[in-house]
């Protein structure tokens, strides 16, 4: 039995997740951990066997956590890890901190990171997903990153390891940000402000933001040009394929693909994760068949599928 009496953050076992992902779906996790500071994760991770699944959890707003939970060790990163810090054209941030708290608190002091503003969940996941909204990506703004390794090694890393792409990082398996830098550019606090409440206003008119959702669930497919080429631009979206396969509305169990807009999958309010997972691939199937398009997911899938009866 690996003894972690030293460990000052809070360790539970069989800990349900569900209420701590948007769409309140999901079975426990095996070991759940909540780090106090960096050093205590360090210990933590270099006590925990190598061989033992480690899953960084934030916010729960881009996660199906499978019905039949996670083998593991789920950390959480939280109030250890949401500070923001105003140096010059740089915002440093801790892993924890709401992309929305960011925006705001960089508009506040004339940085203009509005694009985070409208982005659900926290810098971590940003970071990990190289979140992106109205043209701009976490990618333009990186400068470098805390990260955490497997056997606890605190290290500082630029864009160059994350290798950064459309809505996804390279950052290693049982990795664990905890904070990162960014740099933005010099606005009008109040012009910034004012952007923000635009594109608000926006959001709640297009997406279903009063609904048990996780966001975009499918990342804009890659078309194709004129000459037959691959045409990574990805001006082809989601939700409009997504509709012209039909799949507007569509359900299975308490899982649903939003009328509203598309490409959001909601739980209705009795939805299990196999509804979900199993709606969201009907829909890549659905859409591969008719248009000849692959989808891949935005939300992420972790985890067991529950046990078979």
């Amino acid at each position: 039995m690996t003894d972690f009496s030293h460990i000052r953050g809070k360790i539970t076992y069989d800990r349900p997740l569900a209420d701590l992902t948007w769409l309140r779906v999901g079975g426990p996790a095996q070991m759940f951990y909540q780090p106090l500071d960096e050093d205590d994760l360090q210990s933590f991770l270099k006590t925990l066997p190598l061989d033992t699944v480690v899953f960084p959890m934030g916010v729960g707003s881009n996660v199906i956590v499978r019905d039949g939970g996670i083998s593991g060790a789920v950390i959480r990163m939280g109030r250890g890890f949401n500070h923001i810090e105003i140096e010059g054209d740089l915002v440093r941030c801790g892993v924890a901190a709401l992309d929305a708290h960011v925006a705001r608190r960089a508009a506040d002091a004339g940085l203009d990171l509005t694009f985070l503003r409208t982005i659900p969940g926290a810098i971590g996941g940003a970071v990990r997903m190289n979140a992106g909204c109205y043209g701009s990506y976490v990618a333009d703004h990186f400068v470098e990153a805390t990260v955490i390794t497997r056997a606890g090694e605190k290290r500082q890393i630029g864009a160059d390891e994350l290798e950064f792409a459309y809505r996804q990082s390279s950052l290693p398996e049982g990795w664990v940000l905890t904070q990162a830098v960014l740099k933005a550019e010099r606005g009008d606090a109040d012009a910034l402000h004012a952007k923000m409440d635009a594109q608000l206003k926006k959001r709640d008119e297009t997406q279903p933001t009063k609904d048990r959702t996780a966001g975009s669930t499918f990342r804009n497919p890659a078309g194709f040009s004129s000459t037959g080429q691959a045409d990574d631009t990805h001006e082809l979206k989601a939700w409009k394929v997504i509709d012209d396969a039909g799949m507007r509305g569509a359900t299975l169990g308490g899982a649903q693909m939003s009328t509203k807009h598309p490409n959001f999958l909601i739980n209705t309010g009795g939805a299990t994760a196999a509804d979900l997972e199993g709606l969201g691939e009907m829909v890549r199937k659905k859409v591969f068949q008719t248009q000849a398009i692959e989808l891949h997911w935005e939300v992420l899938r972790v985890g067991e599928p529950a046990p078979k009866k």
